[in-house]
C-alpha cells in the first residue's frame, strides 16, 4: 500500500526546512528545488511564508533560465565549426576583396573658381578670355565665366574649371594663364570645392 503525504503536510514540512534553509540542496535553486515546487503545483498559500517566498523565487529562476536557454547569441549552441560553411565564406570573402581590388577608385576632382586681373581697362578682356580657354591639360574641363567690375573702368575675368587632382597641379596651371604676359597681371584662386 502506498503512502501518499497530503499537500498540507509536505508544505508544513517544507516551510519549516526553508524557515532554516534558503534552498532545498544547497545555498541556490537547483533541480531538486524545481522537482518540490513542480510537485506542488501552485504557490503556497499566506501562511506558508517561506514555502511560498521560496517558491516564488525557484519559479523566477527557472523562467530566467528558460529565457537565457531562449537567447542564442551565437547562431548555435554547437561548440563544432561548421568546417564546409567556413570555407564557403572564405572564398567570398576572399572573392570581394578581388573585386574591390580590382574596381576602379573613382577620380578626385575640384571645381575651381580663378579671378584673373589684367593690366588695365585697355585690355582686351575677350582675348584674355580666349587664351584663358585655349589652355588644353589632361584632366582640366573650362566651365562658365564672368567679367567683373573692380574700379576703374577695369574688369576682372572671373572663370570656373574642374581639375582632376592627380593630373593637373593648380600652380601649373596659374603659371600658364600668367604667361599670357600681354593680357594677365595676376591670377588669383577665389574658392575651391572637391567634388
Amino acid at each position: 500500500m502506498s503512502v501518499t503525504l497530503e499537500k498540507s503536510l509536505a508544505l508544513h514540512i517544507i516551510d519549516s526546512y526553508l524557515s532554516e534553509n534558503k534552498f532545498i540542496e544547497s545555498g541556490k535553486a537547483s533541480a531538486a528545488d524545481e522537482t518540490v515546487a513542480k510537485a506542488l503545483g501552485a504557490a503556497p498559500g499566506a501562511e506558508f511564508a517561506h514555502a511560498a517566498k521560496w517558491f516564488a523565487e525557484v519559479n523566477k529562476t527557472a523562467a530566467a533560465e528558460e529565457d537565457e536557454d531562449d537567447i542564442d547569441l551565437f547562431g548555435s549552441d554547437d561548440d563544432e565549426v561548421d568546417e564546409e560553411a567556413e570555407k564557403v565564406k572564405a572564398a567570398r570573402i576572399a572573392e570581394y576583396n578581388a573585386k574591390k581590388a580590382n574596381k576602379p577608385k573613382p577620380t578626385a576632382k575640384t571645381t575651381v573658381t580663378l579671378e584673373v586681373k589684367p593690366w588695365d581697362d585697355e585690355t582686351d578682356m575677350n582675348e584674355l578670355t580666349n587664351g584663358v580657354k585655349a589652355i588644353a591639360m589632361d584632366g582640366l574641363l573650362w566651365g562658365g565665366h564672368q567679367l567683373v567690375a573692380i574700379g576703374f573702368g577695369i574688369k576682372k575675368l572671373q572663370i570656373n574649371c574642374v581639375v582632376e587632382d592627380d593630373k593637373v597641379s593648380m600652380d601649373d596651371l596659374t603659371e600658364q594663364i600668367e604667361a599670357l604676359e600681354d593680357f594677365v597681371q595676376s591670377v588669383d584662386v577665389a574658392a575651391m570645392q572637391k567634388i
